[in-house]
């Protein structure tokens, strides 16, 4: 039994020490995005100010103009970069048509500028499309519908075929949830003066994001990796990703790097450690932002996060090996390997949740052996490293549309500890597709169905699109919530109170879990 006793506190004891390890890292990007924030003038422009001009900009960050007319000002729209807007879609009738006017709403001459819409789609979102290309081809614009008769490798297969069609110099890419504003092309064509910039990425904003408790949980975890990790990984001079959307991209860079690959759900990170690996800079404007609709239905927004884990640990497995072969310093390894891991956090989180039961019973035989519970406390250094990354994130950064400081800080109490309960209530379904990931198990892109909706008064009922189907990891998501109620009863009952608040935020993730999931197949 003593044997047993000190496995189960070992394998705890390797969950909190990779999670804490985890943590640590992340605070180290903290780190580098404060000290940064003081010193690069992009960074200091607060969201309330007017768009920089374009020659600002430029300037701004080189010195320098763009060495056209784009930040020159020369009003001869033949000096433009030609610029092809890629617009990978499947089945979205439901925004595609706000999309394509957002794109054609664009602040840039409209012959130095094409409309690719890459349409995998089977249902009507094919005479949508064709209905509104239709529309403003007759207004003049250079607008196309690109379909394939053979649909391979979903959106990167899309994006590597709608290659051969595009004539851009640089490619400009928008999910269909995303509504980018009229001066976009405006704002990231500057920084490609650097000839090292290959990616410009912008900053995801929330059209929807107080229409419910899931959308605020998620633009408060989103806000943190478009803040504190994707400026403290460029102000620490560390690998960036492309984001998949509201991003440029210099032609010229997807080739040198190899082209979009089908062979990982996460084909943007892919590419992106491809391309910064043969030279090529990411350029993240926090300060440019780009509206688009969270998922306000649960089991698509479990849909995205599966195809974000299982990808994260695919594109580990496929580009790690050669990360460290690279000639990268080794702390810039360092660093790409915890941002190629981050994924396998919840697999961690997980297990301890698991393991943490059994070892609530065995803690007093552990004690009369000499173990002092005070060890766990060297573990609060994660959990406060966390809650600033967050704070910071949210009420600090440009992400913060609350001008009431108080309120913001109110809302931040309120919401943390919910979105650290769920988060946690998210790791068994995460960690089936990490394992899947890292198994190398193949499943199709299934891409996370948007319904339109921006505010209070919208729904997603009965619509097209939501899955009816009950998962076995969604059954399992209740059976722990009342695994780890029967633990706080028994704490309770042996008088142990050690992990009584870790348990309830466990039952009370899991459990929101499995009754969100269920409600929304009802939907």
């Amino acid at each position: 039994m003593t044997a047993l006793a000190f496995l189960v506190l070992g394998l705890y004891t390797i969950a909190l020490l990779y999670i804490t390890i985890y943590c640590v890292m992340q605070f180290n990007l903290l780190y580098y995005y404060k000290r940064g924030r003081r010193t690069t003038p992009e960074m200091i422009m607060t969201e309330q100010e007017q768009p920089m001009p374009v020659k600002a900009v430029a300037a701004a960050d080189h010195g320098t103009g763009f060495g056209s007319a784009i930040a020159l000002g020369d009003e001869d729209s033949e000096n433009y970069p030609f610029v092809t807007v890629q617009l990978p879609i499947y089945n979205e009738m439901y925004v595609i048509e706000r999309l394509i006017d957002a794109v054609a709403e664009f602040d840039y001459p409209k012959d130095r500028f094409e409309i690719h819409i890459l349409d995998d789609s089977t249902d009507e979102t094919i005479e949508i499309v064709a209905a509104k290309v239709a529309e403003y081809k007759a207004k003049g614009f250079n607008i196309e519908q690109v379909t394939r008769e053979v649909r391979q490798g979903f959106k990167a297969g899309a994006l590597r075929d709608g290659m051969e069609a595009a004539k851009g110099e640089f490619m400009a890419i928008f999910d269909a949830d995303f509504l980018p504003k009229k001066d976009f092309l405006l704002r990231t064509l500057p920084f490609f003066e650097d000839e090292k910039v290959g990616v410009v990425q912008t900053r995801w904003e929330h059209i929807n994001q107080d229409y419910s408790l899931l959308t605020r949980l998620q633009a408060l975890q989103l806000n943190v990796h478009f803040t504190v990790e994707q400026v403290g990984r460029m102000n620490g001079e560390h690998m960036l990703q492309f984001n998949g959307t509201a991003g440029v991209w210099r032609r010229k860079t997807i080739e040198d790097a190899g082209g979009w690959e089908a062979d990982t759900l996460t084909e943007d990170l892919d590419l992106s450690i491809r391309a910064q690996l043969k030279g090529y800079t990411i350029r993240f404007l926090e300060n440019v932002g780009s509206p688009a609709e969270l998922p306000a239905e649960m089991n698509s927004f479990k849909s995205q996060q599966f195809r974000w884990m299982k990808g994260g640990a695919e594109t580990a497995k496929k580009m790690l090996p050669t990360v460290w072969r690279s000639g990268l310093s080794l702390t810039k390894k360092i660093h790409a390997t915890s941002h190629l891991l981050a994924s396998s956090v919840f697999v961690f989180v997980f297990a301890a949740g698991l393991f943490s039961v059994p070892l609530l019973f065995f803690l007093s035989d552990l004690i009369e052996l000499g173990f002092s519970k005070n060890f766990f406390a060297y573990f609060l250094v994660g959990l406060l490293s966390i809650i600033a990354i967050y704070y910071v994130a949210n009420i600090q950064s440009p992400a913060n549309n609350e001008k009431n400081f108080g309120k913001a800080v109110f809302k931040f109490i309120v919401l943390f500890p919910t979105f650290l309960s769920l988060s946690m209530g998210l790791s068994l379904h995460n960690t089936v597709a990490v394992l899947q990931g890292y198994r190398g198990k193949k499943s199709p892109f299934v891409r996370t169905p948007k319904f339109n909706i921006k505010s209070i008064k919208d729904n997603f009922k009965k619509r097209n699109y939501l899955t009816k189907k009950l998962t076995w990891t969604t059954i399992g998501e209740g059976l722990l919530s009342l695994y780890f109620i029967a633990a706080i009863v028994g704490a309770i009952y042996v008088q142990n109170t050690t992990f009584i608040a870790f348990h309830a935020m466990l039952a009370v993730g899991y459990g929101a879990i499995f009754i969100y999931s269920l409600r929304h197949l009802k939907a």
